[in-house]
């Protein structure tokens, strides 16, 4: 038998009732349990005198519980732990958790014990796991169970994890737009898409005060101005977007999905009887994805451009070759960077 020594510690031998150096280990066991044998890690007090293991109260429920999960893992079902961070996750009570899902007042506490869950059950806590929006919606549907206090702490913790998750799905859905894009060429300036990239790029103009009135279309110049910059002095572009020659100018692939980005300072506001996109950032920025020469590029960008119009720098754009060389709507190559009229 192989014994594995976490610690000693001397006491009084409960085994052979002698003080001693008593040895906590380690010991690869195999049992069965629900008709499945598995093996885990147990552990027990070995007295090296009688040559004996041994388990107090505590070490035999850990045990226990060490064996179900186990089994849990062999049967892909969520270990004890796996639920439990689960709850903590959204901050809430075992027993609120309970209350959530419709189930008995002590069954998370069993589950993070004891007792296994059935596969519905796990299913359930799975879904949970991946969907804040579905706790949100559980918590709505429950919510004269709880006080008002518990209520908006859980709506509060889920609601974030929420956004984060809706950040990773728009994300997703972006780079989906980007997957003919997977190989560096003229067309995504040499470099793959970063939207890390992207999003301190917005950020940094947004919060230069030399930049004025940055609505959406001079935005989306800008970016473009930034990216064939970079590329004609660099030999690679910034973000590794892919621009499209539309009447306004360059405009990014995925631009509406871009602007709405976690990060990204945007406003709606009206104009007259319409609405328009607002950049604007009233603090210092730090942008840990652009190097310093990437930076010294949106500089030079923002001194050329900056206080220029929308209408200013749409007509700007209409005069370079990389627009007019280009068919409409038809992607814009970087190699027209080598005209660049900045």
């Amino acid at each position: 038998m192989k014994m594995v020594v976490k610690r000693k510690t001397k006491k009084i031998c409960p085994c052979c009732m002698t003080e001693h150096e008593v040895q906590t280990v380690q010991v690869k066991e195999s049992a069965s349990f629900k008709g499945r044998t598995v093996r885990y890690n147990a552990v027990y007090e070995y007295c090296d005198l009688a040559d004996e293991l041994y388990a107090n109260e505590k070490q035999l429920q850990e045990n226990d519980i060490r064996l179900k999960n186990a089994y849990r893992k062999a049967e892909g079902l969520l270990t004890s732990d796996e639920i439990a961070s689960i709850r903590k996750k959204y901050d809430i009570s075992q027993n609120d958790l309970s209350i959530l899902l419709g189930w008995g007042v002590k069954t998370i506490t069993r589950y993070e014990s004891h007792q296994v869950q059935d596969r519905a059950h796990d299913s359930i806590l799975k879904k949970l796991d991946s969907d804040p929006e579905w706790f949100i919606s559980l918590l709505y549907d429950a919510k004269d169970s709880f006080n008002d206090k518990a209520f908006q702490r859980y709506l509060a913790y889920a609601s974030e994890l929420y956004a984060a998750d809706d950040d990773l799905y728009l994300r997703k859905s972006i780079e989906a737009q980007y997957a003919k894009y997977q190989e560096k060429s003229v067309l995504n300036g040499n470099v793959l898409l970063s939207l890390d990239k992207v999003v301190d790029v917005i950020r940094y103009f947004s919060a230069s005060s030399k930049v004025k009135n940055l609505f959406k279309v001079k935005l989306m110049k800008m970016m473009w101005y930034a990216d064939a910059l970079a590329y004609k002095k660099l030999g690679h572009a910034i973000t590794g977007l892919v621009y499209r020659a539309l009447p306004m100018g360059a405009v990014p692939i995925g631009h509406g999905s871009i602007i709405d980005l976690k990060g990204v300072p945007c406003e709606e506001v009206e104009i007259g009887k319409d609405y328009g996109y607002h950049f604007s950032l009233k603090e210092d920025v730090v942008c840990k994805a652009l190097t310093q020469e990437e930076m010294a590029i949106l500089d030079t960008v923002i001194a050329k451009l900056g206080k220029k119009s929308t209408e200013e720098i749409v007509a700007f754009m209409h005069e370079e070759d990389a627009y007019t060389e280009t068919e409409k709507r038809g992607i814009i190559s970087f190699e027209y960077s080598e005209s660049l009229r900045l």
